[in-house]
């Protein structure tokens, strides 16, 4: 059994659906990042950088349980697991790795910036959402090209983590100020992958407890003061 500590945001459904397509049985443990669940000692000693996710797996590779935080390793040890979703071919392996690392360095950050600053910033700075929209225009624009020439999905012909990682950040495409109609291969590759069984499933996990921050005090842990504490 897995135990995963989580929350419904992109790097959280990332982990969520990787589970789901692996097929492996696991537990969801909700970690409420906007009540600050994700700085409780519990919490810290399997995720020191308080993010979500995290998992611990009861048989690890040594039979014994193994914690581990950050979503891009997560899913690499989950693919490490099941022999699934990453090439065992050595350069379509690196194919692979790249453009995880696209995501994990590229995507995340500046989609999760654009989305901050379009739409919680208190207040509405007009360089900061414009640098962030159109950098999130510009990495939607590699994405687009990338599925051009592959022809299927991210990283090549097959399904892989590369695309586990990206799906999730692409769901709130509108936040980021994008119009589909301009990156229309990666739109069919989005509906795609979007209709995956799995994907689905991952989706829902914790989805019903989500219901976006509601309180100035919300907003405080997360974008304020809290969240620089030193623990």
């Amino acid at each position: 059994m897995i135990d995963v500590y989580s929350w419904p945001t992109p790097n959280g459904h990332k982990v969520h659906i990787m589970l789901e397509e692996c097929g492996l049985p696991y537990q969801t443990h909700a970690i409420h990042i906007g009540r600050g669940d994700q700085f409780q000692p519990d919490f810290l000693k399997i995720s020191p950088n308080n993010k979500i996710p995290a998992i611990v797996d009861s048989d690890g590779p040594d039979g014994q349980p193994i914690a581990l935080f950050e979503s891009g390793a997560i899913l690499l040890y989950l693919a490490a697991k099941v022999g699934r979703f990453l090439p065992q071919d050595v350069r379509q392996r690196y194919d692979v790795l790249q453009w995880l690392m696209f995501q994990m360095g590229g995507v995340g950050p500046m989609l999760g910036q654009a989305h901050h600053f379009r739409i919680y910033a208190p207040e509405k700075i007009p360089y900061a959402v414009d640098r962030y929209t159109n950098e999130a225009r510009r990495l939607y624009g590699v994405m687009n090209e990338q599925i051009r020439r592959t022809g299927a999905y991210i990283a090549g012909p097959d399904y892989s983590i590369a695309d586990i990682a990206i799906y999730p950040w692409l769901r709130s495409w509108q936040n980021q100020g994008i119009d589909w109609a301009d990156f229309p291969q990666l739109k069919d590759w989005f509906d795609r992958v979007g209709a995956r069984p799995a994907v689905r499933r991952g989706e829902q996990v914790l989805a019903d407890q989500r219901a976006g921050l509601r309180t100035d005090a919300e907003k405080e842990v997360l974008f304020g003061k809290t969240q620089y504490e030193r623990r």
